[in-house]
């Protein structure tokens, strides 16, 4: 149990503690939700065929497209790897709309970072 004098000092501690932690925090849950949003894509795509067209399209050589279209790796595997990583890369995300978080939580709190 923590005493109460403690406690006081956890909860009223460095501010600026507080807001890089989140920060840090904030910054996995984006690269967590970039994955997510591959894998969302990787998985839309379905058979081996349309992956390959794709990465094709996404800029890969027809040799390295057909081998990362015939993975036997899942679909959160291939999310995370250099597969949809180099190809779906944040750019790519930002001209279809996504907005990362960091860039809201930059705006919004340029003072402190």
């Amino acid at each position: 149990m923590i005493p109460c004098g403690e406690l006081a000092s956890r909860n009223t501690g460095d501010p600026n503690y507080r807001l890089t932690n989140s920060y840090t925090k904030l910054k996995k849950l984006d690269e967590w939700l970039r994955n997510r949003l591959r894998y969302c894509i990787w998985h839309h795509w379905k058979k081996a065929d349309r992956k390959r067209k794709n990465l094709i399209c996404l800029g890969i050589e027809k040799g390295q497209a057909y081998a990362w279209s015939s993975t036997r790796m899942g679909g959160w595997a291939v999310a995370q790897s250099p597969i949809l990583g180099t190809t779906i890369t944040l750019s790519r995300l930002k001209r279809k709309g996504y907005k990362p978080m960091i860039d809201y939580l930059n705006r919004t709190q340029t003072s402190i970072f």
